[in-house]
């Protein structure tokens, strides 16, 4: 079945899992996103990879857009919001710095493995945090307590629909039930996906406006 957004629950607290790649945590009006990886193409560009850069404005716009259509109190990234230390252009760490004005939100990043080294102003540095029975993280970090649901990014998960004739791979939203953890999909438009588990509950973004439970 095919929907605009999904909502699950946990404990008492609801969950919206969003076609934008993003999870709305409606009880406190905070919005999720992970792995957006700036500067992604200008890293591969210095390797020798030639990449266009529209990808950095694309993303950026992409926040923007459903920071003003949800209107949250609070931007978590859950990670890797840039892919180097190395390939963070000025003009992209100016634009980043300048997001939590220009939008009139808080913004906080659980640091991830890509971010180590990245200094940018205007946006508060996590290792992780605990909000009511959730915990956020980068990497998932395992059962937690049994009421505590960890949320994370880093695994950039995607999930398979196909038919007798074909086979299509999508982003997705991920659920570990046996560890209490759900995956976001990774936000950023160059980034990979991992193939999920059979195991886990798995909601498939097909469009930008539609979203599917497999």
């Amino acid at each position: 079945m095919q929907k605009k957004s999904f909502s699950i629950s946990w404990g008492d607290t609801s969950l919206e899992m969003l076609p934008s790649k993003a999870l709305l945590l409606p009880q406190t009006n905070e919005l999720l996103i992970c792995d957006v990886h700036l500067g992604k193409a200008e890293y591969f560009q210095q390797n020798g990879i030639p990449l266009t850069n529209n990808s950095d404005e694309q993303n950026l716009l992409s926040i923007k857009k459903i920071v003003e259509n949800h209107k949250p109190y609070k931007l978590i990234i859950l990670g890797d919001l840039f892919h180097s230390k190395y390939s963070i252009s000025k003009s992209i760490k100016s634009k980043v710095e300048n997001l939590s004005e220009s939008l009139n939100i808080k913004i906080e990043l659980i640091v991830g493995n890509h971010d180590i080294g990245c200094k940018v102003k205007n946006i508060s540095f996590l290792e992780y945090k605990r909000s009511s029975n959730f915990i956020f993280s980068h990497e998932p970090i395992g059962k937690f307590e049994n009421k505590i649901l960890n949320i994370c990014g880093h695994y950039h998960p995607k999930t398979f629909l196909k038919n007798s004739k074909d086979k299509l791979s999508f982003k997705c939203f991920a659920m570990d039930e046996k560890n209490n953890t759900l995956y976001l999909p990774a936000f950023g438009d160059l980034t990979g996906g991992y193939p999920c588990k059979n195991s886990f509950k798995k909601w498939a973004i097909i469009s930008e406006k539609e979203i599917i439970a497999v």
